[in-house]
């Protein structure tokens, strides 16, 4: 068996030597440039996502709130921790509240001007979430928690996902908003709108999973 494998990965090698690659010439268009036309944004990884490939982008969002679910069943039968370690010491403190408002301001950027330079909803929520990370690490989890019930933050995370849904689908059916001049704020139609309402579901969903592994880890 080891002299077919042999063989076989030898005749593959020959194959790649010798074989020649043919490059498509693209007379009029590169395929970054039909992107951004057919999107109508200047970002085109964010086209892409919202576009091009949007079923997986819905099914993203979807695996990731059966995720948040799945963390909080699963913990739902252990005994909330009785020690929450947390950093005390005053630096650390200043510094974790810092970056914790950097981090704030960037997912802020990234969710309203992802259409338009590199970033997006994805890693607008990423963003957001480690802001929460940083400030739970140094605040009692009770004080967030409150705030997590006070705002319903649970009940906003969840109608996100559903009007991001339903967004999709119709964007899939063929409805379309005004694309707009491209490389302006308003330009690209609905994907603006989704890319913050994927970075709303991220990183409300992301403040869920921190609260829980808190109270039943006391760790992150």
């Amino acid at each position: 068996m080891k002299i077919l494998y042999l063989l076989a990965g030898l005749a593959l090698f020959l194959k790649m030597l010798f074989t020649s690659t043919t490059i498509a010439e693209i007379e009029e268009l590169s395929i970054m440039e039909t992107i951004i036309q057919d999107s109508g944004v200047a970002n085109s990884v964010s086209g892409v996502i919202f576009r091009n490939r949007l079923y997986d982008t819905i099914f993203e969002v979807v695996v990731f709130t059966i995720a948040i679910l799945g963390a909080s069943f699963l913990l739902s039968n252990e005994t909330p921790t009785q020690v929450v370690y947390q950093f005390t010491d005053q630096p650390s403190v200043v510094l974790a509240r810092l970056g914790a408002t950097i981090a704030t301001l960037v997912a802020i950027e990234l969710a309203i001007r992802g259409h338009l330079s590199p970033g997006g909803g994805f890693a607008a929520g990423v963003a957001g979430g480690t802001a929460i990370a940083l400030v739970a690490i140094t605040s009692p989890w009770e004080w967030l928690q409150e705030i997590y019930k006070k705002w319903q933050v649970a009940t906003v995370e969840k109608v996100s996902v559903l009007i991001f849904i339903v967004l999709a689908s119709i964007t899939l059916m063929g409805g379309e908003l005004p694309y707009g001049q491209i490389g302006s704020l308003a330009s690209g139609g609905i994907i603006p709108i989704l890319n913050i309402l994927v970075a709303l579901k991220v990183c409300l969903g992301s403040w869920a999973v921190i609260l829980l592994f808190i109270r039943y880890r006391g760790l992150l």
